[in-house]
């Protein structure tokens, strides 16, 4: 018999301990944490002004200055202009019903606005720019501006969003080259105005994605904020001993970046550099030079961004090196992560630096703030999200074969802005939040985490009556068509069989892809495929095909390319 093989030894890093009470009642079942949630902050601002007394020359926020080097702001400077700003929303009267909103992307300029807001106690709405800048009709972009009604828009250069201000008349504007006109300085009004914030005061909207209907305005209180930053300060517990240092492209617009990721840097005194990079060719290569340079602590990315950093990771071990050298944990949201990218990353982290780096997850909403639930161990299911953390009860609903998730907390949002049919539609009879994804339980046992298993709104029947899961089909398709498949959209509802519409990746092959295709594995007509088309035209965000953030709208693109469907199924 051969020996065992030794042990692979992990980076120590602090996380809270697997743990969950479970309990059974009307046919649901009920996780929360058995730790009681920590105080937290009735403002955010508050942790402001501790690190900028705490630590005012520490650097708080960076990112790329023109000659090349990092242009960076020490938390001591952030609280002092973000006062500034604070006056001069003051001085323009604005408040909830004429809010301060944002179209551009992430900069420095753009968070004083944020920061400066939240002083002030003036919701702030940050904007996709993808309404502004790719869109043709700007017909998302006036739907947020008829939402929020804002006062004051903001974006970075007046030039390049020059066609999306005509479409919104009207509103002061201001951009990068008049930015000095919102540094007033600071009175009294500024002290008087951040006393009467509190945990009911709204701190944001947040826009949700869209990829189930039109994008709904999500009201982010204080309350909202601070206490899901209290829930990952506990789950990453050594952020009390090292404040993270993040390395960061995702936008500001979607709560994964602007309050998880922002809210953690703030609320335990890290350093946020601000990638100007993105997750796409000719793009991509910025967040790599970034990564070169900075070594983060704690790395957030969404898959479709970690599928697109493999190959350079692979291929540059001055990368590799820096990249893995003082890395805690690899954290992923927002979408499910193909099983074969959550290997290789970790296989490259352990030949990099000779030991194993957590790869970890969670998930939630916009309308949760968004943590939710969390895995704080490791796994090789990478659909496993984990539990609740302290504060979050977790109910859990037989749906079909599967559990739907409702949640409760002080994380959750008190509903939507100025729509209160859709805010009654979005909880339970016992006031759960209504997340509209399922579940499994991992191994049948609740402390073994939940698996992820998909939108609910995205199933449907066959002819047949048999439910096709639309989540798991999708993970799996992407995954057996690596690296040729980009996105796939299920068709079947009401037929007999399953179609599938492909939106090829840049390196497709088809005498590759057709190989695949026979290989397919189907156990049944929930998951066999029997039609397929290659799609040549990309999905279009004009028609909700995609949202911003390069999720696919699966009945949005049904309903956009019907005739094609028909086709589909027409011999």
């Amino acid at each position: 018999m051969s020996p065992p093989l030794p042990a692979r030894r992990t980076r120590s890093v602090r996380l809270a301990r697997q743990s969950v009470v479970a309990e059974r009642r009307a046919g649901a079942i009920y996780l929360r944490s058995p730790q009681p949630l920590p105080a937290y902050p009735a403002k955010l601002t508050e942790r402001l002004d501790y690190w900028a007394a705490r630590a005012p020359e520490r650097v708080f926020l960076a990112q790329r200055a023109p000659g090349g080097g990092w242009l960076e702001l020490t938390y001591a400077q952030a609280r002092e202009r973000a006062r500034r700003v604070a006056q001069a929303l003051i001085d323009r009267g604005l408040s909830a019903e004429r809010p301060v909103a944002v179209l551009s992307g992430n900069d420095i300029e753009h968070a004083l606005i944020e920061l400066g807001a939240l002083y002030a106690g003036i919701p702030y709405a940050p904007v996709s720019p993808a309404y502004s800048l790719l869109s043709k009709d700007f017909a998302q972009l006036k739907h947020v501006m008829r939402i929020t009604t804002p006062g004051l828009l903001y974006a970075s250069d007046e030039k390049v969003f020059g066609s999306a201000l005509n479409a919104v008349p009207g509103v002061e504007f201001l951009d990068r080259a008049n930015f000095s006109k919102l540094l007033a300085e600071p009175t009294r009004a500024v002290d008087e105005a951040h006393e009467r914030v509190g945990p009911d005061t709204i701190a944001k909207f947040l826009f949700t994605s869209g990829s189930t209907g039109q994008p709904k305005a999500v009201i982010n209180t204080q309350r909202m904020w601070c206490s899901n930053q209290a829930m990952i300060a506990h789950m990453f517990a050594f952020f009390e001993e090292e404040p993270p240092v993040v390395v960061d492209w995702a936008p500001w617009h979607h709560t994964a970046a602007g309050n998880h990721d922002f809210g953690l840097v703030i609320y335990n005194g890290g350093s946020y550099y601000i990638d100007e990079g993105k997750p796409l060719p000719g793009a991509i290569e910025a967040t790599v030079r970034n990564l070169r340079e900075i070594a983060p602590t704690w790395y957030f990315n969404v898959p479709k961004g970690y599928e697109a950093l493999l190959p350079f990771l692979k291929n540059d071990p001055a990368l590799r090196k820096n990249f893995f050298s003082r890395l805690k944990l690899l954290w992923f949201a927002g979408a499910g992560l193909a099983q074969h990218v959550f290997d290789e990353m970790k296989a490259l982290a352990y030949d990099t630096c000779g030991e194993e780096i957590l790869f970890l997850t969670g998930l939630g909403s916009t309308e949760t703030a968004p943590f939710a639930m969390g895995r704080m161990w490791e796994t090789s299911d990478v659909t496993n999200m984990g539990l609740p953390p302290p504060g979050v009860e977790i109910k859990l609903v037989p749906v079909q074969d599967k559990l739907e998730a409702r949640l409760k907390g002080p994380n959750i949002t008190p509903g939507y802005w100025r729509d209160a049919g859709l805010t009654a539609q979005a909880f339970d009879e016992e006031g759960y939040y209504r997340l509209g994804d399922s579940f499994v339980l991992s191994d049948e046992k609740p402390e073994n985490g939940l698996l992820f298993r998909g939108r609910l709104a995205e199933d449907f029947k066959l002819a047949t009556g048999t439910w096709v899961h639309v989540g798991p089909l999708r993970a799996r398709f992407i995954a057996h068509f690596a690296p040729w498949v980009r996105d796939v959209v299920i068709a079947g509802e009401g037929r007999d069989e399953i179609a599938a519409l492909v939106f090829p990746a840049m390196e497709f092959s088809k005498q590759d892809f057709l190989e695949k295709l026979k290989a397919f594995p189907a156990t049944g007509s929930s998951n066999r495929i029997a039609r397929v088309v290659v799609l040549e035209e990309p999905p279009s965000l004009d028609a909700g095909e995609v949202t911003d953030k390069g999720t696919i709208n699966q009945k949005a693109v049904l309903k956009h390319r019907r005739q094609l469907v028909e086709e589909l199924y027409g011999s």
